[in-house]
Order: C-alpha cells, then sequence, then structure tokens
C-alpha cells in the first residue's frame, strides 16, 4: 500500500505542493491530475525518493521509500527520456540493469513486449529512427520490465493511436489485475473515467477535488440534455429556468441545466415538437467537472 500523509515541498518561499494526502491499495489505478505546474511532477519524485518532502510523510508497504525501493518502481515520465543513439536492445539493458535484473531476464522479457507490441523485429533499431508513437512503446516497455510494484503513468498514451492506445490499456489491466498500484496521469480526462476509481486534482500544488469519480460526479449538480428533434429554437430553451447554455453537437442540441431537477421544464417544451428522436438527461462529463473546478482555482489566485 502507498500512503500519502500530509506532504508539502518547499522550493525556498514557493510552496509546490501543499498537504497532499492519498492512499493508493494494491489493484487500484489512481488519477492523480492538474493543468501544467500544478506540482503532479514534484509528487511523483516525492513518490519515487528522487526528493524529500518538507513536511509529511511517503510510505510503501509501512516503511519510507529509499533508493532500494527503486527495483518495485516504474516511472514513465511525460517527457522521453530516451538515449537516441542507442538501439532498442541497448536502451532496455541499460534501463532495466538499473533495476538489478540480470541481462538474460532482460533479454527474454525485451523479446515478450516486443512482440506484444506488434514491433519484434526493432531490437537493433536505433531510437532516433522509430516513429514518436513506437518511441512511446519503447519507454513504456522500459518502465514495465521490472515488473513493478508500484507503475506510475505520466501521459502513457501522447502519440498514440487508437490502436496502440488499447494495447498499452490491455497491459496497464494486466498489471492492475496482477496486484500493481498505478498513478496515472493524463490531459486526456476521459481515460480516467474509464481507468480509475479514485482521484485527486491538484492545481498550483493545492487539492481542488477529490475522492470517487463516481461521487464527484453524483455531487456536481450541473447536468446536460441531449436532444434531436424537429423544430428545436435556441431562444425558447435559453428562455427555461435552470438552462444556462446551449450548444449545437453534430446533430443534436446539447442544453446544459444548474441541476436534474430543470430537465421536466426543458422537456415541457420539447414534447410540443415533432419527431422526437432523442431526450437524454447525462450527468457531466468528468473533463467538464475538471475544467470548472480548475477555473474556479484560478480565479481565486
Amino acid at each position: 500500500m502507498l500512503i500519502v500523509s500530509n506532504v508539502k515541498k518547499n522550493y525556498g518561499d514557493f510552496t509546490a505542493v501543499n498537504n497532499l494526502s492519498f492512499t493508493i491499495k494494491p489493484g487500484e489505478v489512481f488519477g492523480l491530475l492538474g493543468t501544467n505546474g500544478a506540482g503532479k511532477t514534484t509528487t511523483f519524485k516525492m513518490i519515487m525518493g528522487l526528493l524529500e518532502p518538507t513536511e509529511g510523510s511517503i510510505t510503501l508497504d509501512g516503511k519510507e521509500i529509499t533508493y532500494d525501493d527503486v527495483d518495485k518502481i516504474g516511472y514513465m515520465i511525460e517527457e522521453r527520456s530516451l538515449l537516441p543513439r542507442l538501439t532498442v536492445k541497448e536502451l532496455i539493458i541499460h534501463y532495466a540493469s538499473l533495476k538489478s535484473i540480470p541481462e538474460d531476464i532482460i533479454i527474454e522479457r525485451m523479446k515478450y513486449w516486443l512482440e506484444r507490441f506488434n514491433i519484434p523485429d526493432y531490437e537493433e533499431k536505433k531510437i532516433n529512427t522509430l516513429s514518436k508513437g513506437n518511441q512511446q512503446k519503447i519507454q513504456f516497455i522500459t518502465s514495465i520490465i521490472n515488473n513493478p510494484q508500484l507503475l506510475i503513468l505520466d501521459e502513457p498514451f501522447s502519440g498514440l493511436d487508437p490502436l496502440n492506445t488499447l494495447k498499452f490499456v490491455e497491459v496497464i489491466r494486466d498489471f492492475q489485475k496482477k496486484g500493481s498500484m498505478i498513478i496515472f496521469s493524463t490531459h486526456q480526462i476521459d481515460h480516467v473515467e474509464s481507468f480509475c476509481e479514485n482521484l485527486i486534482v491538484l492545481e498550483k500544488g493545492e487539492v481542488v477535488l477529490e475522492g470517487q469519480i463516481s461521487e464527484i460526479k453524483k455531487d456536481y449538480k450541473k447536468h446536460s440534455i441531449l436532444i434531436v428533434a424537429d423544430g428545436l429554437k435556441e431562444e425558447k430553451l435559453r428562455a427555461i429556468e435552470g438552462v444556462y447554455d446551449v450548444l449545437i453537437d453534430a446533430n443534436q442540441w446539447i442544453v446544459k441545466i444548474e441541476d436534474e431537477s430543470y430537465a421536466n421544464e426543458v422537456f415541457k417544451y420539447v414534447k410540443t415538437l415533432k419527431n422526437i428522436m432523442k431526450f437524454d438527461v447525462e450527468q457531466a462529463k468528468l473533463s467538464e467537472i475538471f475544467i470548472d473546478k480548475v477555473g474556479d482555482a484560478y480565479e481565486q489566485v
């Protein structure tokens, strides 16, 4: 179990992370989100033992994390940390040897992962000759080659097409099933909804949103109504009490309401129209909640 307890990190007079606490259990995927500069990278470095917290504590299985725990941790950083003039094989051996893995096991695991990512003949290719997507695959392999107990993934899907994103998802799910603890950070908020049960959103080092995603969405009152009908008038929708925005998306109208109770008022108008093909009331998307909460945090600074 990873426990981050009341952690604060100062750089002189600047507070990069303030009073951060969360727990991750084996087999859990945890979302740590925020805009650039929110404090995510500082948090990752403290978890890995690369930075000392100014206050608070971070423990893995009941002990403070030290260099001896490096072999248990995998870290995929947002900026690629590949050595471009090395071959794929040389690079993987280099990084995996830092995790105290014997070379024969490194080669065995490398061949497995290259095969799984459909690049089995890439061993002798130089990193700088690979596409961005294939470089991302290699970086991912270097982060999981040690079968980590704790896996930190910062923007893992960057540069990937949908098919390769699906392959990454399958691998992450496999590690989850094996009991790995996974910290997942991305600007693609839709992925967080499909992966994580719990999350924290940081902004300027402060927690602006936290908890179970299902509860966060339930507690956020604003809803959307998706409508497909003939003769719908935007001005009439905007005049209805509780409606705060009206959008057109593809072939449907999206009506934003302050809370679910106003849906009936919108339906009273829509049912007067012809050819009503769709009237769906939906909770706000996590991306909408993220934008709302982070925007509020900006305004308070």
